[in-house]
């Protein structure tokens, strides 16, 4: 594939969602559902009759779940080679408002951290975790994932995602584990301020395609971008984490028709 293939390609990708009307209410859906209160709608889980395998089943709002072509997470093999625009975080420090909404453990961002994806700006919307990993790597999970949610001017989604391996204690989540709310509860304002460094590889080669919200109502039209490098968390801190959340990670669901893009 030449170079110019591959940025038509990457171009294709990114407005894609901007272009369609469906898209962009299903961006708008995606938000909300990002940031909404705890319980908000239907309920499901990650088990039992509201598990995955049953998402589509519960509510007309979750169809996209099960017949949906463009779901999150995959699994990460060899994508294609591409001269991709890199990502660039600009994460400020910001004050530590933190809620468990009975799915994952969730930091609300105030305003003035975003990410230049493509050339494009995304606001910092929040970011969570999941155990184990969503996404695979070469049919690997990882202990954690990270999930830094985005949103742009035009109402277009994307997530960055990281995964996390055991190794040193990461310094960023020693106030965030330390507030972790060990019950479903709404947002709590810590009144810590915390900084996000550590939260993110040196490495900043990564993977991209175009997916979907990985809970429901699994809203398509969301750009990802994974970084291919991990970052380290402490078997103590893995633990915690996963003692309160034993498994919040949607399964693997099929690439079908897209292009799965890596950097060179």
């Amino acid at each position: 594939m030449t170079q110019l293939s591959r940025r038509h390609l990457l171009k294709t990708l990114t407005i894609t969602g901007a272009l369609c009307p469906v898209c962009s209410s299903l961006f708008a859906a995606g938000a909300s559902a990002e940031t909404a209160a705890p319980h908000a709608g239907a309920h499901w889980s990650y088990e039992g009759e509201t598990g995955p395998e049953h998402w589509g089943e519960l509510s007309p709002e979750f169809k996209v779940c099960e017949l949906g072509m463009e779901q999150t997470p995959i699994d990460i093999k060899k994508g294609i080679g591409s001269q991709l625009s890199g990502i660039e975080p600009s994460f400020r420090p910001m004050p530590l408002k933190i809620l468990n909404n009975g799915h994952t453990i969730q930091v609300n961002c105030t305003p003035g951290s975003h990410s230049v994806i493509d050339g494009q700006s995304f606001e910092l919307l929040q970011f969570h975790f999941h155990h184990p990993s969503e996404h695979t790597l070469a049919g690997r999970h990882f202990e954690l994932e990270l999930h830094f949610v985005h949103k742009s001017a035009a109402g277009q989604l994307a997530v960055i995602g990281v995964f996390i391996r055991p190794g040193a204690e990461n310094p960023a989540l020693v106030p965030v584990w330390a507030a972790m709310p060990q019950e479903t509860a709404a947002e709590t304002d810590t009144g810590q301020i915390i900084s996000l460094d550590s939260l993110l590889p040196a490495g900043r080669g990564f993977f991209r395609y175009q997916g979907s919200l990985t809970t429901p109502p699994c809203s398509e039209g969301v750009l990802w971008s994974i970084f291919r490098d991990p970052i380290e968390a402490s078997s103590t801190q893995i633990k915690k984490f996963a003692d309160l959340f034993p498994m919040n990670a949607r399964p693997v669901q099929g690439l079908h028709r897209r292009f799965l893009l890596e950097t060179l």
